[in-house]
């Protein structure tokens, strides 16, 4: 079995690949600010190199729409340069070279910095999960109607699934860019809030609104979705009943 070092390895994602490769016999290194013994901001880099050493593969799951990726990734790479790490795998964002938001923009340099890197690499790319759509319906919720993007649709994807897949990559030669991973449906956003406010027991007026600029646009025409690789399979509605401890 190998060791494997997941950075990000104490967030939403990280956590269940963490688990994940643990169950499946590897010997994991947590990389997060805080977490010892490897508490590397990796921004700045101090403790990397330890952290890498000896390490079989990389699984590169930190990340922050607030700044600082690119950095990141730069150090990181050099620290696995160092240490001759064999494999890196990185975790992506689909659609990211067609919409023009900046985070996708920072994660689309990420993923050129890590093919450039001399490494054996493997980036894979999924839509959105679930849980950033619960986010978002949370916060249009806190007014008496809730505003949406008009014409927008969606495709999110469980994050134990991404986690398993990423385990899988992890534990498997360096495959390049692999096949994108889609949720199992493509759903408008008042489709998506419908489902939120029965799961929540809120009454709302669902207020599409049309917005403007170059991230609005590609988001209308599809630019984020994968409907050729809707191979998720846990819906929405599962989510939500989980999380409320009901039976899906």
């Amino acid at each position: 079995m190998s060791t494997i070092l997941v950075t990000g390895g104490t967030g939403t994602l990280g956590r269940l690949v963490t688990e994940r490769l643990r169950t499946d016999g590897h010997e994991v290194r947590v990389l997060s600010r805080r977490t010892q013994p490897y508490a590397v901001d990796l921004r700045d880099g101090t403790g990397l190199d330890a952290a890498v050493a000896g390490a079989d593969v990389i699984v590169h799951c930190a990340t922050t729409p607030r700044g600082g990726d690119e950095q990141a990734a730069r150090n990181l790479v050099a620290a696995a340069r160092k240490a001759d790490v064999p494999h890196l795998v990185y975790i992506s964002i689909v659609g990211i070279d067609r919409v023009p938001l900046g985070y996708y923009k920072s994660k689309l340099a990420v993923e050129r910095i890590v093919e450039e890197s001399g490494l054996g690499w493997t980036v894979l790319r999924t839509t959105q999960f679930h849980d950033l759509v619960l986010r978002i319906m949370e916060a249009s919720a806190k007014l008496p109607v809730m505003l949406l993007p008009a014409g927008v649709s969606d495709q999110p994807i469980e994050v134990t699934e991404v986690a398993s897949r990423l385990a899988e990559l992890a534990a498997a030669p360096p495959a390049g860019r692999v096949e994108d991973m889609g949720g199992p449906e493509v759903r408008t956003f008042p489709d998506l809030a419908r489902a939120y406010l029965r799961a929540s027991g809120k009454r709302r007026r669902l207020l599409p609104v049309r917005l403007a600029g170059g991230t609005y646009r590609a988001a209308r025409a599809g630019g984020h979705l994968a409907p050729e690789r809707a191979v998720g399979r846990g819906t929405f509605e599962e989510y939500l009943a989980v999380r409320s401890g009901a039976r899906p």
